[in-house]
């Protein structure tokens, strides 16, 4: 059984959520989740949402599924549309501000429970 979660317009970098998302990759659910919630960074909650929005979309559709055997299959985390701002300095200069948003897809998948 195959589930994902997908966000979209995340108001944060994705280099920085992709170094969490490397780090929790191919992994069961309940490591990564004790993995993510000692990790107090803002990419590491984000991501943790997707990964649980996409667990409880599995359990939902799917509702003899074994939270044991949950695993993260594919974490994808790609650049989103830049927010372009602008700065005054000195001397009627202006400064470029990026504000850069992402896109987050995770995949998950489970074994039912044999009954």
């Amino acid at each position: 059984m195959v589930a994902q979660a997908i966000a979209k317009y995340v108001k944060i970098s994705g280099r920085k959520v992709n170094k969490y998302g490397k780090a929790v990759r191919q992994l069961y659910y309940k490591e990564a989740k004790a993995a993510l919630n000692l990790i107090s960074a803002h990419g590491a909650r984000v991501l943790f949402k997707v990964i649980q929005s996409a667990v409880s979309n599995l359990t939902a559709n799917h509702k003899n599924i074994d939270e044991d055997t949950i695993k993260i299959d594919k974490i994808m985390i790609n650049e989103g549309p830049t927010l372009k701002r602008w700065l005054p300095r000195a001397r009627g200069r202006a400064d470029r501000i990026r504000k850069r948003t992402c896109h987050i897809s995770v995949v998950v998948s489970g074994e039912e429970i044999k009954k």
